[in-house]
């Protein structure tokens, strides 16, 4: 198939949509699939430590993003893995109806995560070449939106959906019709973008085989780890995180989990419905975010960003605490997180894209850059679920405080290296 090139569609016409489709299967498997498993019958700590693990590949997507380089456009790349993601999406669903769902959906899961992780390595690769310095800045709010807007529609959309549905038709297949529609929505986006998208660049003709491809990985690495501070930004990304890898799959737990365990005692639909809400509150914390980083500039405004983006999770200790049994308490604290998470988060965005992606292989210092970040996240949230049983939801909100210390800590003396407005 001819891959339709039109590489001067406005940026409002494609920036949405593909960070829309790239946020939807991070959603799915870090989110979405918690409320399904649990609504399935599967125990916390099996939950917590899958949906977990089969993230890695968003952590593992530069040790083949140079591969990219060899064939195609990076627009190319963008549609094949978002169908690939939409199938793979079905035959999650179809699973859900087996004996053995938790094994075969696991392993789909695993396969979109793949293709989602090799689906960000090109997306970005087009943001960051077919966008100036200043229209990445420009436009980071939006990306962060759209990611988010993906989160939105995968829990109250598609997560209420089947919280509703379960009540008349039980979880199983009620979940197989969401995941379904989710997998249609991902292939309706491929063929939108194969008009839409710009093409991001043309294959590196220098990479023409396997053996060019390592090599270039090799110099990729070795660049990578010869820049300026780098150690420094690695130990920033990966604790700027770590906070929310603990608190990310226990919070809708700890909603849902009955009250003689702890928990709040909220049905499915319900969270769904708080953390839809909560992710509207992401969008506009994310533009505000992103008009703040305008007006101060990057290196000035990061440890206010870092403030907004840890100290929220407060909130969870004090539901933890008093354990309120008016809804509005749960909004509120889920609002005031998720605002501060997506005011926070277009820093980390941009701190990767401006002070570690220049240079020549941008797209795939990018990528290293956001895949070292998965590290605050993945293995935290592998055994948050076992923490969580193991110290009580009280406890373990307090812990996660106590990990946003180094977050801060890290962001008020990370060095930069690039002036704000400079590539």
């Amino acid at each position: 198939m001819t891959i339709i090139n039109k590489d001067k569609r406005h940026p409002a016409l494609w920036i949405p949509t593909v960070y829309f489709a790239m946020g939807l299967p991070f959603a799915l498997v870090s989110m979405a699939s918690v409320l399904m498993y649990e609504d399935l019958g599967i125990s916390d700590a099996r939950i917590t430590f899958w949906t977990a693990l089969i993230t890695l590949p968003w952590t593992f997507k530069p040790f083949w993003s140079p591969l990219l380089e060899m064939f195609k456009t990076k627009k190319h790349f963008v549609i094949i893995t978002q169908w690939i993601t939409g199938i793979s999406l079905m035959f999650v669903a179809f699973s859900l109806q087996l004996p053995s769902f938790f094994q075969y959906s696991i392993a789909f899961f695993a396969i979109l995560a793949f293709s989602g992780a090799t689906h960000d390595i090109a997306t970005d690769g087009v943001y960051i070449n077919a966008l100036s310095t200043q229209d990445q800045a420009k436009y980071i709010g939006w990306q962060g939106a759209a990611y988010n807007i993906a989160k939105f529609l995968s829990m109250s959309g598609f997560a209420y959906l089947a919280g509703e549905l379960s009540k008349t038709m039980g979880p199983a297949t009620a979940w197989m019709w969401a995941m379904a529609a989710c997998g249609t929505l991902m292939i309706v986006l491929g063929f939108y973008h194969l008009k839409m998208l710009p093409s991001g660049g043309t294959a590196d003709h220098q990479v023409t085989s396997l053996k060019d491809g390592f090599n270039t990985l090799f110099e990729v690495i070795r660049t990578f780890f010869q820049k300026k501070f780098i150690i420094w930004h690695i130990v920033f990304i990966v604790l700027y995180r770590f906070a929310e890898g603990l608190a990310l799959k226990i919070v809708p737990l700890f909603l849902k989990a009955p009250i003689a365990d702890g928990g709040l005692g909220f049905d499915t639909s319900t969270v769904a419905a708080v953390y839809g809400a909560g992710s509207i509150s992401f969008v506009a914390g994310s533009l505000l975010g992103g008009f703040f980083i305008s007006k101060l500039g990057l290196k000035r405004s990061l440890i206010y960003l870092a403030l907004a983006f840890n100290i929220p999770f407060v909130c969870y200790f004090l539901l933890s605490l008093f354990r309120p049994e008016n809804i509005t308490w749960v909004y509120a604290s889920v609002l005031t997180e998720w605002f501060g998470y997506g005011f926070g988060f277009v820093g980390l965005i941009l701190f990767m894209m401006q002070q570690i992606a220049p240079g020549k292989y941008k797209m795939a210092h990018y990528a290293f850059a956001s895949g070292v970040m998965n590290l605050g996240i993945i293995p935290s949230g592998m055994y948050s679920g076992w923490m969580s049983d193991w110290l009580g939801y009280k406890v373990f909100f307090i812990w996660v405080l106590i990990a946003t210390i180094p977050a801060l800590l890290a962001a008020k003396f990370v060095p930069f290296i690039y002036p704000d407005k400079e590539e």
